[in-house]
């Protein structure tokens, strides 16, 4: 927290990351709860519709680094740079699966902007052209990630062959994040059996 507080500028982007499952959510909506001056942009927002996924032959692997509008979503963190400058950006509900325009606004007055999502560290274009102030990065071991993801499937209502389908592309996801990921500034490690695992 003090090591946010202490960054410099009118208006400053810290980005969480880390693969699904490993606390993203919960730490960014903690830490902006905690700065009276912070907002949260999740990068969830820029997933492609269901119908646009089924076009292309995506749906299953809906959260795959494919899946997003990643042009979309740098042109974002470029604009939410600018200091003291209103932004719109969209939001994902997850009760529809799917994104709502306009949903979310980030205000002149907010001066940190706390960013999460699985491929912000991304070594590839354009993830790996976008610059943060503190990139944060949470090391979940791969058991720990399948424990919760699964909880949380189960808890979506999910069935025993959905919740299956659904684990095979979470990880694989989260092997291409923990293999191609940039090194962060902050790295937190959690061992098993820690934290409720949002994000």
């Amino acid at each position: 927290m003090a090591r946010i507080r202490a960054l410099e500028g009118a208006r400053v982007l810290v980005a969480v990351a880390g693969a699904p499952g490993s606390g993203k959510s919960t730490l960014a909506e903690v830490l902006v709860a905690r700065l009276p001056d912070a907002v949260l942009v999740p990068m969830d927002g820029f997933h492609l519709d269901d119908r646009v996924l089924e076009a292309r032959g995506l749906r299953a692997r809906k959260g795959a680094v494919e899946t997003f509008d990643a042009e979309g979503f740098a042109a974002l963190v470029q604009r939410l740079a600018v200091p003291g400058t209103e932004v719109i950006f969209p939001v994902f509900d997850r009760s529809r699966e799917l994104a709502v325009a306009g949903a979310g606004v980030v205000s002149p007055g907010h001066r940190i902007v706390v960013i999460e999502g699985n491929y912000l560290l991304l070594d590839a274009a354009p993830w790996n052209r976008l610059r943060y102030d503190l990139r944060i990065w949470l090391d979940v071991p791969e058991a720990e990630l399948e424990r919760r993801l699964t909880a949380r499937w189960q808890g979506h209502g999910k069935d025993a062959g959905q919740v299956a389908a659904h684990l095979e592309n979470d990880l694989a996801n989260a092997r291409l994040i923990a293999r191609r990921s940039e090194r962060a500034d902050l790295s937190i490690a959690q061992p098993a059996h820690q934290g409720p695992g949002q994000g």
